[in-house]
């Protein structure tokens, strides 16, 4: 059996955390901006850094696994 949890949880994770689709921070105006659909350099390396973070937490602290089939 494989197992899905490293690609379900980055899947899940790259689409929340998308700079500008549902917040960004920080943003262009202000620190943190919701919906604007807009990025800069500082609000990818900021999101990149969260992404790695909440990954590595779930991945490797709690261990979480997902098995089908």
């Amino acid at each position: 059996m494989a197992d899905w949890a490293p690609v379900v949880i980055g899947v899940v994770l790259f689409v929340l955390l998308s700079p500008g689709l549902l917040f960004q921070l920080p943003g262009h105006s202000r620190q943190v901006e919701f919906g604007s659909l807009k990025t800069n350099g500082k609000s990818i390396s900021v999101h990149t850094l969260l992404f790695f973070a909440i990954y590595a937490v779930l991945i490797l602290a709690v261990r979480v696994h997902i098995y089908i089939g």
